[in-house]
């Protein structure tokens, strides 16, 4: 394989992409090691070890990183396909290079919060964990590609660890889950390739009759396209990045998914998986194809705020808890939408940095939600009262996953969604006093579930089998269930202190974020109503 020089970025250096090169083939190996080991203690040690290095190895990415530099940084390409111009480009931004370090944390937060978890009979821990790595390795390549036809690949490729831990470790439905899941995401890569082919022979009339699917050359040329080319070529990466993200109408897997996967499962595609779609929005939506995206931004706002209203008054009257936080995500992804194509720099900095806060606030809420139903191996909100007065720390950590979910003043959600409404209000008022509207009906999803599961009489089935009698179970003492554990403590600290730091100094992240966010409205050409850094 020759090697093809990449343009090298202020502050990038051969040990900086080296360090983003590891971080994309360590889950690889680990997956592959794990996957032959029949131990199932091993397998789960190897795993969370894996996990723990790749975490370190954010670290001196981090580092390398330099917010003011260029744009694409810790760059390295190689020729890969030759005669259709593919190379085997990486190279990340300051959204990747977040978007990558929420994947760092959240895997061995997950690893950890799924130790104790009764796989499907039949199922090994080697299979499960091997899985969860390996995907790890498809998200980061998904953030970390540089050449469009790479990231179609990865984009695709995600797929298939994700498929097989719905469909042979979730629930009862989880092959009906797991193949709806994976034909929706299927479909809607098919159309992205048909435009990504597009791509390919439309740069040449821009590019000296050479095509290429660099996205650095395809984003300095593909804005002298007409608009009939743009709105085709947008439209079939949208239609595959609003399947992913979801938007509404595009939705109806997603709560299906989710209710049948693990918890540690669901955390990863509530938290990052789903964040592929509006990651793409910002990565090759916008500065691709700029004509489109100014054209057809009514229609996203449109679909945007129906899935923020549709999302959260679903939620309110859920039943199933894992279903609730499906339509909690899709609700808090037409805020991400709202922010990107209301054009500013702080509605789309406010949507890049809720992309990392709703990962952490939401998979914390996601957790929790697994403990509960661990101990009362039921996920119906009706089986359960009263949970509070058996299990106080859980009820209190539920409530403040909750609050942030709700966007509480002082948790990091709050610091995005302002910064959302803010900085639409200018380009699109009416959408962005609807998005408030969203916030006021988060308030009583969340709420009125913790008052259900936590508040109240010690009542509901699954309290009272645990009891071991019928009726309901009127002494906390005589309900067997027991407060947190020293391991989900460990687990949760961290999801808690970042919630926290985040809610009240969001600098260290926005920092990062500011310059591709910048970068990014230049690109669609449209000056800042609001007004940037």
């Amino acid at each position: 394989m020759n090697t093809v020089p990449a343009p090298m970025a202020a502050g990038t250096s051969g040990s900086g992409a080296a360090f983003l090169l590891a971080l994309l083939l360590l889950p690889l190996l680990g997956g592959i090691v794990v996957a032959f080991m029949k131990d199932d203690r091993m397998a789960k040690v190897t795993a969370l070890t894996v996990s723990l290095i790749e975490l370190v190895l954010v670290v001196p990415a981090w580092i390398a990183f330099v917010p003011n530099g260029s744009r694409i940084q810790l760059a390295l390409s190689a020729d890969w396909i030759p005669s259709f111009g593919v190379h085997f480009s990486l190279g990340i931004d300051g959204i990747a290079l977040t978007m990558i370090a929420l994947i760092g944390i959240l895997t061995p937060i997950v690893i950890g919060g799924s130790w104790a978890d009764k796989l499907p009979e039949g199922r090994g821990a080697a299979g499960f964990y091997s899985l969860l790595l390996v995907m790890q390795t498809g998200m980061v390549g998904v953030f970390a590609a540089t050449d469009v036809f790479l990231f179609y690949v990865f984009f695709e490729a995600v797929l298939v660890p994700m498929y097989f831990l719905v469909g042979r470790f979730g629930g009862p439905r989880r092959q009906y889950a797991a193949m709806k899941f994976f034909l929706y995401s299927l479909l809607g890569g098919l159309v992205m390739l048909a435009s990504v082919i597009g791509l390919f022979v439309v740069s040449k009339d821009y590019n000296g009759g050479v095509g290429t699917l660099d996205w650095q050359t395809l984003s300095n040329v593909m804005d002298q396209a007409p608009l009939s080319t743009q709105i085709w070529l947008f439209l079939g990466f949208f239609v595959a990045f609003a399947i992913k993200a979801p938007l509404v109408p595009l939705h109806t897997w997603l709560p299906d998914a989710t209710a049948e996967a693990p918890i540690g499962t669901g955390v990863l595609l509530v938290g990052v998986l789903d964040k592929i779609g509006t990651f793409g929005f910002l990565r090759y939506c916008l500065p691709l194809f700029p004509a489109a995206s100014k054209e057809l931004a009514p229609l996203v706002l449109i679909l945007s705020v129906l899935g923020l209203l549709y999302g959260a008054i679903l939620a309110t009257g859920q039943n199933d808890m894992k279903r609730l936080m499906a339509y909690i995500s899709i609700a808090h992804f037409g805020f991400i939408g709202l922010g990107i194509f209301a054009f500013s720099t702080q509605s789309i900095a406010g949507s890049a940095l809720y992309m990392v806060n709703h990962g952490l606030a939401t998979g914390m809420l996601f957790l929790v939600v697994g403990m509960v139903i661990a101990r009362g191996d039921s996920r119906l909100i009706s089986d359960y009262g009263g949970l509070s007065k058996v299990t106080p720390l859980l009820a209190g950590l539920f409530l403040f996953g909750g609050l942030a979910a709700l966007s509480l003043p002082g948790t990091n959600s709050f610091v995005s969604e302002f910064l959302v409404l803010v900085g639409s209000y200018p380009n699109a008022p009416v959408y962005a006093i609807l998005g408030a509207v969203g916030m006021i009906l988060a308030a009583a999803y969340v709420l009125w579930a913790y008052q259900r599961v936590f508040q109240g009489p010690v009542r509901g089935n699954a309290l009272v089998s645990v009891a071991g009698g019928p009726g309901t179970a009127t002494d906390p003492a005589k309900v067997g269930i027991k407060d947190l554990g020293v391991r989900e403590k460990v687990v949760l600290a961290p999801l808690v202190i970042l919630i926290i730091f985040l809610g009240f100094y969001p600098a260290p992240v926005l920092d990062v974020l500011q310059p591709t966010v910048d970068a990014t409205l230049q690109s669609v050409g449209l000056a800042d109503p609001v007004g940037g850094k």
